[in-house]
């Protein structure tokens, strides 16, 4: 079996182009004319010019941004009353990255033999998760493809942005970090040495600030790599504790009660539940079904815990709010909302309108993060070097007033 590029023109007079698996031209040039395209030129891959290197492990990743953008042009085109496999194939010729196209290709391939689009999306996890599934899944049971897809895109849009607002408070004080380590790294391995050299001459003790550095310069260049092998054997070591339950359960309860940290993870945590459950209630999906899903997705063990007592509650006839109140996790006023929202019949809409809060609070509480982050950041990076300046330059001043 050889892959072909083939080139044809469909009944109305529209060209297409595509690939194909098959012995040979005359095979593709037959399984064309039976799905009703004239095939024009047809290229075996591999021949000539037309060849594709691959690297296993650089392959592109499918990024949000892709998922959007190809959520946003479907439901489009599904509105516009195209047919599924042919939105497929021209969302996938038209695709920039490679990986998405190929599996796009794939996804088209099975429901054309038969397989409901769910079913194709399933057989990839890493393109599509498991939230994108089940509401294509409600999608097309109700025959609201194109509304559910909407608000698909939607959802991803807005947990990108949430996503990008926490990267951007963990950002600015590891980029600070980072330098002020590099900076201080410098000054012990390259500067220090010079000073030690002449400090040798003085032929009297230092002060002890002056020689608390000089040792840990020495130190440093002493075990430089014993050093570099121990922090990378802590960060391992913390990964593997953070894989097990008990550790994971220990680290992200800190977490949640670190001073000003904990209260941007817990807003994060309570505006992605809110968003996603509100999205799989009101797309049609069960709510036990939905907070699985959402449990699975939280990304908290303490959150995911809350979720399931959410759900064990429901199957015993109880409500959603009492559960979300005991667990410690979720604001009283976001209980008290849902509550009003299961007595009103419309707690889909009550946690979108959470979510939306909560988003704008995520926001307050980067910015509050930044602002106080900054102060800190400049004193400590300040202080980290300043007082190594001071530590070296002491034994010159003692030296000029001893010759006064």
């Amino acid at each position: 079996m050889g892959k072909f590029a083939w080139e044809g023109t469909t009944r109305s007079g529209q060209k297409m182009k595509g690939e194909m698996e098959a012995p040979n031209a005359a095979a593709v040039q037959a399984q064309l004319r039976r799905q009703g395209i004239a095939p024009g030129n047809i290229k075996e891959r591999g021949k000539g010019l037309d060849f594709d290197i691959k690297i296993p492990g650089f392959e592109p990743k499918i990024t949000s941004k892709d998922l959007v953008i190809f959520t946003r042009q479907f439901a489009t085109m599904i509105d516009a009353g195209l047919p599924l496999v042919q939105c497929l194939d021209i969302l996938g010729k038209q695709n920039d990255n490679p990986t998405f196209k190929k599996v796009l290709v794939q996804v088209k391939e099975d429901v054309e033999a038969g397989s409901t689009f769910a079913d194709a999306l399933k057989k990839h996890p890493k393109a599509f998760d498991t939230l994108y599934v089940n509401l294509v899944a409600a999608g097309e049971i109700g025959g609201i493809l194109d509304t559910i897809l909407n608000r698909l895109a939607a959802y991803i849009e807005k947990a990108l942005k949430l996503k990008k607002q926490v990267k951007s408070a963990m950002t600015y004080p590891a980029t600070i970090i980072g330098i002020a380590v590099l900076v201080i790294a410098v000054i012990l391995v390259f500067v220090i040495p010079q000073f030690q050299e002449m400090f040798e001459s003085f032929g009297s003790q230092l002060p002890l600030p002056t020689r608390i550095v000089i040792w840990l310069s020495d130190f440093i260049q002493n075990y430089i790599l014993v050093i570099i092998a121990g922090i990378f054997a802590l960060v391992w070591i913390l990964k593997r504790i953070y894989r097990t339950p008990k550790g994971c359960l220990f680290f992200d309860a800190l977490f949640l009660k670190l001073p000003v940290m904990g209260i941007l993870v817990r807003k994060v945590a309570v505006a992605k539940f809110t968003r996603t459950l509100g999205t799989m209630i009101s797309s049609g999906v069960p709510i036990l079904d939905g907070l699985d899903i959402v449990a699975k997705t939280a990304g908290n063990k303490i959150v995911e815990n809350a979720i399931y007592k959410v759900a064990q509650s429901i199957s015993e006839g109880k409500t959603i709010a009492e559960p979300l109140s005991d667990s410690g996790v979720f604001p009283p006023m976001v209980c008290q909302m849902i509550a009003v929202g299961e007595q009103s019949g419309s707690i889909d809409t009550m946690l979108n309108k959470i979510a939306d809060f909560y988003d704008d609070e995520v926001d307050d509480a980067v910015g509050n993060l930044t602002a106080m982050m900054e102060p800190l950041l400049m004193v400590f990076l300040g202080t980290a070097v300043g007082g190594l300046v001071v530590a070296m330059y002491l034994p010159i001043f003692q030296m000029g007033d001893a010759i006064g």
